[in-house]
């Protein structure tokens, strides 16, 4: 359990009467495992968490036993209570200094043992960014957190991908959201939900006018329901079997996208599904070599079979005079 979540969770168990598995593993964003291994340890540690079954069930602490918030000043309530991000992430958003205040009043009011162990925020660091991870341009979450959390609408000038110039937009912001080390804002653009990343986002002015966001929806639900339909509309779904022998390999680097069929294994290999965000991701595969067959979609096998006859004639032999 990482610091961050560890206090996350203390802090959503005190602040409750009770909650439910399913309501903690979306708060942290992990899975129903992981947050039962996460109270199982808590238990270990000596703290009376306890669980009930039923309609009115769900986990609790015993009173007085949790997180000492009475010291915190509402700022750092309000800091501290960001789950999920690092202290990278923290700094990025200009909240690393409220947080590391409010950690170490909560420690030192933590009860002395003599057999205490040292602190897991002195033992562990966690930094999400993937290795080698050019430095973002553009826009900083920092910049933005003030006018996002004083409800104004946005004129930005987002560079897309897909289109040729810049394009000015007003915007309603839900707020800003981290995601797999990259940082968007989300928003309603013409009423319409959108991601823009931070570090695409050249320039940006608040308008002098109250946001104008859709009733009932709250930036946890728009995001996910933007993150759903991304994936769903840009996912290629290959199936392949993969040799026993680079089956871990293959896990390493794909991570959750690999998904193993335990039903289909050989002594040779094992099936598997692999999604990738457009077709010409499939280039991933390459270095895996006969090591791995892919079965469909005819899409993909073609398009590895042109990127190995290109590789091949590139290294061919050069023609003797």
């Amino acid at each position: 359990m990482t610091p961050d979540r560890f206090f996350s969770l203390m802090l959503l168990l005190a602040s409750r009467n009770a909650v439910t598995t399913q309501e903690l593993a979306s708060a942290l964003g992990v899975s129903l495992r992981t947050v039962t291994r996460d109270l199982n340890w808590l238990r270990d540690a000596g703290l009376p968490v306890t669980a009930q079954r039923g309609r009115l069930g769900g986990v609790t602490m015993l009173p007085g036993s949790g997180l000492d918030l009475t010291r915190l000043t509402p700022g750092e309530r309000d800091h501290l209570s960001l789950t999920g991000l690092d202290e990278n992430q923290r700094a990025e958003l200009d909240a690393s200094v409220e947080n590391r205040r409010a950690l170490s009043k909560i420690a030192a009011a933590q009860p002395r043992r003599v057999d205490e162990l040292l602190p897991l925020t002195d033992v562990v660091h966690v930094d999400s960014r993937p290795w080698l991870q050019a430095r973002a341009s553009g826009t900083t979450p920092a910049s933005l957190i003030g006018p996002v959390r004083r409800g104004r609408r946005l004129r930005i000038e987002y560079d897309s991908p897909r289109e040729p110039c810049p394009r000015d937009l007003v915007v309603d912001p839900y707020g800003l959201f981290a995601k797999a080390g990259s940082w968007y804002l989300v928003a309603d653009c013409a009423r319409v939900a959108r991601m823009y990343r931070l570090e695409r986002i050249r320039t940006w002015k608040e308008v002098d006018q109250p946001r104008r966001i859709r009733e009932s929806q709250t930036l946890a639900t728009v995001a996910a329901a933007l993150i759903e339909q991304w994936e769903d509309n840009h996912a290629v779904v290959v199936s392949a079997t993969i040799d026993q022998t680079q089956i871990e390999r293959a896990q390493r680097i794909f991570g959750l996208r690999l998904v193993r069929d335990d039903q289909e294994e050989s002594v040779t290999g094992r099936k598997v599904t692999i999604r990738f965000l457009h077709l010409e991701d499939v280039r991933a595969l390459l270095p895996f070599g006969s090591a791995i067959t892919v079965h469909g979609p005819t899409e993909a096998r073609a398009y590895l079979r042109d990127l190995a006859t290109n590789l091949a004639h590139h290294y061919a032999p050069s023609p003797t005079s």
